[in-house]
């Protein structure tokens, strides 16, 4: 490209103004700033290695050399971090935070609390705001986890819950109903 003008400053600083309309301005300490020729778009390369790019639209693209992240700031908030791990999160204007992990799965941080975690397999875990869990898997079982008790339910209607002092119940679809002890003792069964 050529050079219409170059001025340099006492400060070490040099300007020079491209016949295309674009400048380059060349600090001492070896960052550079280029702004396009419609004055809106902007790149830095800083001496470190990171780069700053301030696009038209007021996007801003920061990528920090030294740890392989990019980070893009949209101009209605929403922030996106893309790490050199494959890992991808995105923080909306509203508080809500989604991470993408290097193995696909899918963790929703929402701002009263709650997360919600999408696996690969289909396996889906929600966590409420009490600790309490749900996990659905992708065989149509369900499970639920507070500090009182496990449960699992079953597609056929089965339903098994283990209390935290040990003891099972397991509910059948027939209505049969059979309680165990914490040591595995049959201390109730109502066979139909």
């Amino acid at each position: 490209e050529e050079i219409q003008r170059e001025t340099a400053y006492p400060d070490g600083k040099v300007e020079k103004l491209l016949k295309n309309g674009c400048h380059l301005i060349y600090f001492p300490n070896g960052t550079w700033k280029k702004v396009g020729s419609d004055g809106k778009t902007i790149t830095i390369t800083f001496f470190n290695g990171d780069v700053k790019q301030v696009l038209p639209d007021q996007t801003v693209i920061y990528y920090y050399a030294d740890a392989k992240t990019t980070h893009t700031t949209y101009s209605d908030g929403l922030e996106v971090l893309q790490f050199s791990n494959g890992q991808i999160e995105k923080h909306y204007p509203d508080g809500k935070k989604e991470i993408t992990f290097p193995d696909q799965t899918i963790k929703n941080l929402f701002t009263d609390g709650q997360e919600e975690s999408i696996f690969p397999d289909g396996t889906i875990v929600r966590i409420q705001r009490d600790g309490s869990k749900t996990i659905e898997f992708n065989n149509g079982q369900r499970e639920l986890h507070t500090a009182q008790f496990k449960r699992r339910e079953y597609p056929d209607g089965t339903v098994k819950t283990v209390y935290m002092n040990g003891q099972q119940e397991t509910k059948y679809v027939s209505g049969r109903v059979r309680v165990k002890d914490k040591d595995g003792n049959i201390i109730m069964d109502t066979k139909l």
